[in-house]
Formats: structure tokens, sequence, C-alpha cells
């Protein structure tokens, strides 16, 4: 019995430190609060607008929108779509949207930090040290004085149609603008409406007095501009034309790489740098005799060998001097004159009885035995 459990006792540690690991790991990760987007209406964290939907939701009817705007309820009137910070700018078909929905008698409450590029609105940018911060004083257009906190560094810029609905000290906070029946209501301030901050300063005050600026029935919360899947992309930024010729100069920019001979694919390494030839004995020692300059030797070795062929080939005898071979090459040896082959062999043995051979006449020799080797092999 001991034997057996002495034999078990890894595997009873291993179990007890897998279930304290598992035990450790669940503590440590199932208390992390979940992440939420900012500005969505479904968030409870302190940069969420949870607070302002639910407090809404038990006053009047209200609902999430995260359709496209194309489908909002265009033939009913006193709507207010409330547009918080949205993640991006919506493509023109769908501000044409928005557009059209206003036109027909219905409201849009947006609260943008920098509008700029929505709705044709201009902004202008301020000294963000002195009229950003705390404690701010906030002026509505009967005169009352509000308190808040604003940290958006641009103003608004309104026309002489628009209606100014709050400002401060360095510029215009909100306006109004008419389209159609309906309204266009901007605000730089997204800030006073998240769960952290709405209860802060006079911030809901504020918001409620641009929510009821319009008489409306029904809320929309619009969470279309918070879906990051709903953003332009690559091939809805740009124009069908442009694309089509990018798609095309990419085209042609291939096929001219491609008859010009560009490489496509991976580098092979030449076969001579990764083999070893069987000549590499030869080829190391030829150059060490040329570099070393020992060109007379290099050609006794060179006429040696020629001999050996001679008797392997021509069957004439290795221990015949090169005086005497005059008259067995003259009857092998058919395509040269004779009297050349007796010129070659007078020269032949001076150069080797030579005791110095300078480079000119090494090569000129090598390439001579050389000659005759081909033509004693090859006959």
């Amino acid at each position: 019995m001991q034997k057996t459990f002495e034999k078990r006792r890894p595997w009873i540690w291993l179990v007890i430190l897998l279930i304290l690991f598992i035990l450790i790991s669940y503590f440590s990760f199932s208390k992390q609060p979940k992440p939420y987007p900012n500005y969505v209406s479904d968030s409870p964290s302190p940069t969420g607008v949870k607070a302002f939907y639910t407090y809404l939701k038990d006053k009047k009817e209200v609902k999430r929108w995260s359709h496209s705007p194309e489908h909002l309820p265009k033939s009913s009137e006193k709507n207010l779509l409330l547009m918080v910070e949205p993640y991006f700018f919506p493509e023109k078909e769908e501000m044409e949207a928005y557009l059209e929905f206003m036109e027909k008698g219905n409201t849009i409450l947006l609260f943008h930090t920098n509008p700029k590029g929505m709705f044709d609105i201009e902004i202008e940018h301020i000294d963000s040290n002195t009229y950003t911060g705390e404690d701010l004083v906030v002026n509505d257009n009967s005169g009352t004085d509000y308190r808040a906190v604003l940290h958006s560094p641009v103003r608004l810029q309104a026309n002489k149609k628009d209606k100014i609905l709050l400002e401060d000290e360095a510029g215009v906070l909100a306006i109004k603008r008419t389209y159609g029946k309906g309204q266009l209501i901007v605000s730089n301030s997204p800030e006073w409406i998240i769960n952290g901050s709405i209860l802060s300063a006079d911030h809901l005050p504020l918001i409620l007095s641009l929510l009821n600026e319009k008489e409306n029935t029904s809320l929309l919360f619009d969470e279309f501009v918070h879906g990051a899947e709903n953003s332009s992309t690559f091939l809805t930024l740009y124009p069908k034309w442009f694309l089509l010729l990018f798609l095309q100069s990419a085209l042609i920019a291939i096929l001219w790489l491609m008859s010009r001979g560009r490489r496509f694919g991976p580098i092979f390494i030449p076969r001579e740098e990764s083999v070893r030839f069987s000549d590499e004995g030869i080829r190391a020692l030829s150059a060490w005799y040329i570099r070393g300059r020992r060109y007379h030797e290099s050609l006794l070795f060179q006429a040696d060998y020629v001999k050996l062929l001679l008797q392997e080939r021509w069957g004439i005898p290795v221990s015949k001097e090169w005086k005497d071979l005059s008259a067995p090459l003259e009857r092998k040896w058919t395509n040269i004159p004779a009297h050349e082959i007796k010129s070659f062999l007078n020269e032949l043995i001076t150069i080797l009885q030579k005791e110095n051979v300078n480079k000119q006449e090494y090569l000129l020799w090598s390439k001579k035995l050389d000659r005759l080797r081909k033509e004693v092999e090859e006959s």
C-alpha cells in the first residue's frame, strides 16, 4: 500500500497544482469589469450613456436605433434622433438620409466634440488653456447661467439663420438649424451626457434644455454611428472609377515587371556554392603553382602527363625522350606538317630545360601541350 502511494504521489501533487491554478485564474479574471465602448446607450461604464437612457425611458418612448439611416421613420413627425460622439462620419448617401429625416419634420440632436464635416457645421479653434476645464460659465439664449465642465478645444460657428442655444466667453457651444420642417441641434459637449459626469455641475439641466428645445413624442438613440462595421472601408471611400483605374494600373505594373524579367519567387543558391567538385584538388594545386610562380615545374608535369597519354593512346613508350618522338608523332599527328612537329619538339625541349620560365612563356606552352593532349585523346 505504501509503495502504491509513493508511485502515485507525483500525480496527486500535479492534480492539486492544477486545481489551484484553475481557482486562482477564476478569481483573478472573473472579477474584471466587462469592457464597453464609449458613448453607447447600453454601457454602464463611466464613459457610457446608459444612465441618461434609463432616465428618459421612464418618462417617454425611447428606443435604440442600430439600422442604416435610410430606414429611419420619415413619414411620421416629432421623432428625435440622439447622436452622441459618432465613431465615424457617415457616407454621402447616409447623410442624405439624415437630411431627409429632418426635412420631414423630425429632429437630430448631435453631441460631438468636433462636428466639422457633418451637416456643413463649421468650427473655430480656441486657446485650450484658458477656455477649457472645470467650473466654466455657460449661458443659454434666455440669459440663464450654468456651471459646466468642458474640454473641447473648438467652438461652433453660427450663421445668420442659426439660433444660438448655449455659449460661453470663448464662443458658441450649441446651435439650432432648420432643415425643411425639422431641425438640427448641435453641441460640442458629449462629455456632459456620459454616466461619469451627467450629475456633475449643471450638466443634466443643460442636456434637458437642448432635448426640450423641440417638442417630440419618441426618442431614438442612434447606435448605427457606434458600429465599427458600419464605417467606411477602402472600397467605399473612393469612387468606383478610381478603384477601377487603380486595379488596371496594378495589373499593368505586374505585367510590365514580368516582361522586364523581374524574378518572382524564392532565391535559389547556385549549385557550385554548396557542391564539392571532384577537380577541387587540381584547381587548388594549379592556383598554388600560379601564385608561387612555379611555371617551370608545372610545364614539366604537363609534359609528363602528355607522355602518359601518348603511351596509352598511340603506343609511344614513356621512356623515349622528346627529341626521339619526331617520327612517331609524324605518323599519328597527321593534320600537322612534319616541319612544324620538329619545330614544336625542339622548342619544347628548350623550354623544359630552362630553369626560369616567365608567365607569358608558361601560358603559351600550356596551350600548345593542351592542344597535343586534345589531339591524342580525340584520336
